[in-house]
């Protein structure tokens, strides 16, 4: 071979190797894309967790943040089990049948959302026409419910209720589907016979004047650790780093909407979101509203005892360990770096 002819081939050797070293640097440094699930805000965060600029510091360097709605949790968990989505919101009642019933083993409780029941905060009310014939649980029978999704919290939390006082679906009532914001218009028209009412939607006038609270979701199963984030444990496990540096920039987020100074920044960025009077919205961030961890640490004996309380009332077939199922490192290892 001559020199000139090795020469060249050494010379388009070294730079394929630099083509290659540089596609590799650009893809290792390509930020991971965290695709969330959410249902309703700002119950959930997630649509508008970084809607106040200079909170995220690490948005956009090792990770982007793709929020993706759900009608509710049950569907969140299909979007997980195939792989359309990287964390999904989760009620205690999905985590049980998507460990027992689904497979998915791996599945990691990795986040805290929000608490209802909390002593001294909000809880979700199962509304009834003040003027209406429902005056007591018993009355139910024959009637129509409206929840927001059958298998979800609160149709679980509903059913919860109704049994204990004797009552069973599809033998003494119906069960629809209808969004939150509709819950007031089906009760009002009388389509449905009990409503969910959640805020901001259950403050609406016309809602407020017409119903009444008929029991609330304390009343039925207690203190909930109502929503948590899950992951699967490979995502985790490829991934952490870049989940620490998100799970960071939520805790500085979600403290930043706690903070009573901010509370007219936060909500004006509600307000803006749903398209709605601020001024009704003078509860959110306060006692009124859910109770948030500021470090989003779950209450893992919480799920527990909720779990369990699934088991007694039939709804799983199995033991569930929550603490086996949870993986909060990331979230402690976010906290002291958000401190």
């Amino acid at each position: 071979m001559s020199i000139a002819k090795a020469a060249k081939q050494f010379a388009l050797a070294g730079l394929i190797s630099i083509l290659v070293g540089s596609w590799t640097l650009a893809h290792a440094q390509e930020p991971l894309k965290v695709r969330i699930g959410w249902a309703v805000a700002p119950a959930q965060l997630t649509p508008i967790l970084f809607a106040q600029g200079g909170i995220a510091k690490h948005l956009g360097q090792s990770y982007t943040l793709e929020p993706m709605r759900f009608a509710g949790s049950s569907l969140t968990l299909q979007a997980l089990s195939t792989g359309d989505l990287d964390i999904a919101p989760m009620t205690f009642n999905v985590l049980g049948p998507a460990i027992l019933n689904a497979g998915l083993i791996d599945l990691r409780i990795i986040a805290d959302e929000i608490r209802d029941g909390v002593e001294g905060y909000e809880t979700n009310r199962y509304m009834v026409l003040k003027d209406g014939p429902i005056q007591k649980i018993e009355d139910l029978k024959g009637k129509v419910v409206a929840v927001n999704g059958i298998g979800g919290g609160q149709d679980i939390f509903m059913r919860v209720m109704l049994r204990r006082h004797g009552l069973e679906t599809p033998r003494d009532y119906t069960v629809i589907e209808a969004p939150f914001p509709s819950m007031g218009s089906l009760m009002i028209e009388r389509k449905a016979d009990l409503v969910v009412g959640v805020k901001p939607f259950i403050l609406d006038p016309a809602f407020r004047a017409a119903g009444r609270i008929l029991f609330t979701q304390r009343d039925a199963v207690g203190m909930t650790d109502f929503l948590f984030l899950t992951a699967r444990a490979d995502f985790i496990q490829k991934n952490r780093a870049a989940l620490v540096d998100f799970f960071e920039d939520d805790i500085r987020a979600t403290r930043w909407y706690m903070d009573p100074a901010n509370h007219q920044a936060a909500a004006a960025i509600v307000a803006n979101f749903l398209k709605m009077p601020p001024e009704r919205l003078g509860w959110i961030f306060t006692n009124e509203d859910f109770y948030r961890n500021p470090n989003l640490h779950p209450d893992v004996g919480a799920i527990q005892r909720n779990v369990d309380m699934l088991g007694e009332f039939g709804f799983i077939q199995g033991k569930v360990d929550v603490a086996k199922q949870s993986d909060l490192s990331l979230v402690d290892e976010a906290a002291k770096r958000a401190n």
